[in-house]
């Protein structure tokens, strides 16, 4: 039930399975743990297999739902458009989104390719709209809380990042060719998928990428043809096997704009590493380490601290001074995942409710899509590929 008095912001959202069940959680807990003016109600839920769309809308606590997404765009009684299908749709959808009127929030990557995403982001700025994409590891009290660290010079100037995002499930020669490894549909491998997270961290705390030189590969060449997915796992339907057309691997170095260093690893192909998004960031006055697998945790290093005594110590941010978690539980009584999705979705109600769009926007979008497809390009061309120069030679052309 809305609060009283309270504006609603009617959601209408494209797709359903794993990260559209992360989304709907979000919608709901919103209004039970912060108070914000604006409150989302799960409006809408849209998928092409009504029998899976319209028991998902029950589950989760849609009013209605619809199998066609032109239509739910069309709707009066939608305001927001969350696309969370595979990334082959997202520009398609949020151009229409965006030319109707509606606030479009977008999982990431932006789209396939930085031209896509450029004309997704003229889209929503032409027609006034509110946008934000979904990079919500930003949205873990303790990425917050680094970067207050930064910021406030507590670590003085950034020398190096070093970010890893490494996972191993399509390890398994069998494994079936998913979504996820079909190039038509998600433009790349663990690059678009993991990598861009990385990039996108990177960029939130250390500053702009100047320029990438990068390597990414393939290992397993073919794969059984897929009959059904769901997540992050898949049904092989025959013998039949296919090609695999997108990166397993991609690993770069970096320079940024402010002289920091970087390195970058993203892998499907880690044994052992379910969900290793992790990274260490070293300045002139001090280092923090971060790993999302313990995400409740920065350990933190200060040169000042008295000899003896230096090292790394663990922070615990759950108390009320770490940012978001005042709203949930008393200090040490941890939060997770979801809660990621939850924060982010705090700032895009207050974005809509005062008229701005809250960072990660598609501006950020534009930005991270730059730095994949200059690494892209530079594992192509084995050399150094500016940033500039891909952002320029992208073009922009209007819908």
């Amino acid at each position: 039930m809305v609060g009283v008095n309270k504006k609603q912001v009617r959601i209408g959202m494209i797709g359903y399975k794993f990260m559209g069940k992360a989304h709907s959680h979000a919608y709901r807990d919103v209004p039970f743990y912060f108070d914000n003016k604006v409150e989302p109600v799960l409006q809408a839920l849209c998928g092409r297999n009504e029998e899976g769309v319209k028991e998902a809308a029950e589950k989760m606590g849609w009013l209605s739902y619809e199998t066609d997404w032109r239509k739910l765009i069309e709707r009066a009684d939608i305001d927001l458009i969350d696309i969370v299908t595979p990334n082959n749709a997202h520009t398609e959808i949020a151009i229409a989104a965006a030319e109707a009127g509606k606030h479009v929030y977008c999982e990431k990557p932006l789209a396939m390719t930085l031209e896509q995403s450029k004309r997704m982001l003229e889209a929503v700025e032409k027609n006034g709209v509110i946008h934000m994409i979904n990079y919500n590891y930003r949205f873990a009290p303790a990425i917050q809380f680094a970067k207050k660290l930064i910021d406030t010079d507590r670590l003085g100037k950034i020398y190096h990042i070093r970010a890893t995002y490494l996972q191993d499930w399509i390890m398994d020669p069998k494994f079936p060719l998913v979504w996820r490894l079909d190039k038509e549909v998600c433009g790349s491998g663990s690059h678009g998928d993991l990598a861009a997270h990385s990039i996108d961290l990177a960029r939130f705390l250390v500053g702009e990428f100047k320029e990438v030189s990068g390597i990414m590969e393939t290992f397993i060449k073919q794969r059984p043809i897929v009959e059904s997915s769901s997540g992050l796992s898949g049904k092989a339907s025959s013998d039949k096997m296919g090609d695999v057309n997108v990166d397993d691997a991609s690993v770069f170095i970096a320079r940024f704009e402010n002289g920091a260093i970087g390195t970058f690893e993203a892998t499907r192909f880690a044994g052992g590493n379910r969900n290793g998004n992790r990274f260490e960031i070293n300045g002139e006055k001090g280092s923090i380490r971060w790993d999302g697998e313990n995400m409740n945790n920065l350990q933190v290093y200060f040169h000042d601290d008295e000899p003896g005594l230096q090292g790394f110590r663990t922070i615990n941010c759950t108390e009320e001074i770490h940012p978001y978690a005042g709203a949930y539980w008393p200090t040490a009584h941890i939060i997770g995942y979801e809660h990621t999705f939850i924060n982010l979705m705090v700032e895009l109600m207050d974005g809509i409710d005062k008229g701005y769009s809250p960072s990660p926007n598609f501006v950020d979008g534009v930005k991270n899509q730059a730095v994949l497809e200059a690494v892209e390009q530079s594992s192509r061309r084995k050399q150094w590929v500016s940033i500039e120069t891909i952002m320029q030679s992208a073009s922009s052309t209007s819908v």
